[in-house]
């Protein structure tokens, strides 16, 4: 798994028979579902789509053609969410201006 940090936690997995008669093979299995809670995380907004991108071993382009192919939405989700991007743009303009003169 890409990314795995230092410190682990190996967990066990019970698929039920008729999940496992509906997987091709379970090789890369892990793979996959370190794939999928990275995605969860991501989706419930509890970690960043650059945490997601190094978990994964991925570039921030690559995460957000994951995210577009699982509907995970890549921006802000309500109006504050909003308001606060544009304010942090807008600090980070400020910042870069006064820097560069």
């Amino acid at each position: 798994m890409p990314g795995t940090p230092a410190t682990t936690l190996t967990i066990t997995l019970e698929l039920p028979e008729g999940l496992l008669a509906a997987l091709d093979s379970v090789d890369g299995l892990a793979d996959r579902a370190w794939r999928a809670l990275i995605l969860d995380l991501l989706r419930d907004a509890e970690i960043t789509q650059g945490q997601a991108a190094k978990l994964l071993g991925v570039t921030r382009y690559d995460i957000l053609n994951l995210m577009a192919s699982r509907h995970i939405p890549s921006g802000p989700r309500t109006a504050e969410e909003m308001r606060e991007e544009i304010e942090m743009a807008r600090r980070f303009r400020a910042t870069s201006a006064n820097g560069s003169g």
